[in-house]
Parts: C-alpha cells; structure tokens; sequence
C-alpha cells in the first residue's frame, strides 16, 4: 500500500522521537525538535506499537489520515473547478466523478464540508419551481363580479351577526 509522502516522513519522525526518549532526552525538547506534539499518554502507545511492529517506522504509519489528505490538495482543487463549472451539481453525483477520477471514495457530507469552507454550496432550501417563476401574475383589470357569490352577503357592510345601531 502506497502512503502518501507526508504520512512516511511523519512516521520517520515518530520513530526517531521513539528512539532519542529511550536514550533519555526530554519528551518536549524532542518534539520540539522533531515538530511534533506528543504527549507522556500518547508515547507509551507509541512505544508498544512500535515494538509490536518489529521496531521500524512501518508500524508507525498512520492508516486513516484524516479527511485533507484523502482529499488532498489536486484533488479538492478539481473538484472546486468542477462545481464553479456547473453550479448545480450535486454532492452525491460529484462523489461518483471523485471516485472515478481519483478512486478516493469521499461521503456527500464531506463533500459539502470542503464546499462550503470555500463558499461554494448551494443555497439553503428548495430551489424555486420553474412553473411558478414562469408564471404570469393575473392582470389587476379583471371583473370582480362575482367575488361574493361564495359567501353571500360578504359585500354587505357589518360583521355577520352583528347588528350596527
């Protein structure tokens, strides 16, 4: 399995922070030093992992990631071209074209995380009937001549029941 430069290097680094600990230098200079940040808790799981790997860097390997180097920096920025191309992609069809073209299966949601950090999601809501937007508003010119037929006597002046002295 091939891991990305970053995820070796950071590995490497683990393992000489590992090896310069046992000879007793202080954990903070050595992260310090290695531009790192471990602490006591974290070292002896380190350590036992290290150990339990045979004492080389390779069990030191990082098997998630996290999301930015799934989603590594081409790639995000491919994907935010081909969402200002076309604006009314969606986050599952854009999912599809990642994992054909990177073969990096990305979740819809992280997908519309890493838009929106760049302002490039769609506006909240349901986008706005074509029918209705198409529509022509009724002339204000037609008859009212039947406008109370439904409730007879709505033209009268009063309240219904109440009688006006």
């Amino acid at each position: 399995m091939e891991h990305p430069i970053a995820v070796i290097e950071k590995a490497q680094r683990l393992e000489r922070l590992l090896q310069r600990s046992e000879i007793g230098e202080s954990l903070e200079q050595v992260c310090a030093a290695l531009d790192l940040s471990v602490t006591p808790e974290n070292l002896s799981t380190l350590q036992a992992k290290y150990e339990a790997g045979g004492r080389t860097w390779e069990a030191l390997l990082d098997g998630r990631y996290g999301h930015p180097q799934t989603a590594h920096s081409a790639l995000r920025e491919w994907m935010y071209e081909r969402k200002k191309e076309d604006e009314w992609l969606t986050a599952p069809r854009l999912t599809q074209e990642v994992e054909a073209q990177f073969g990096v299966k990305l979740s819809a949601g992280h997908i519309n995380y890493l838009l929106r950090k760049v302002g490039l999601t769609r506006p909240p809501g349901r986008p706005l009937c074509q029918l209705a937007a198409e529509a022509t508003p009724q002339s204000p010119d037609q008859s009212l001549d039947n406008a109370g037929s439904f409730f007879p006597g709505s033209r009268k002046a009063g309240d219904g029941d109440h009688q006006s002295p």
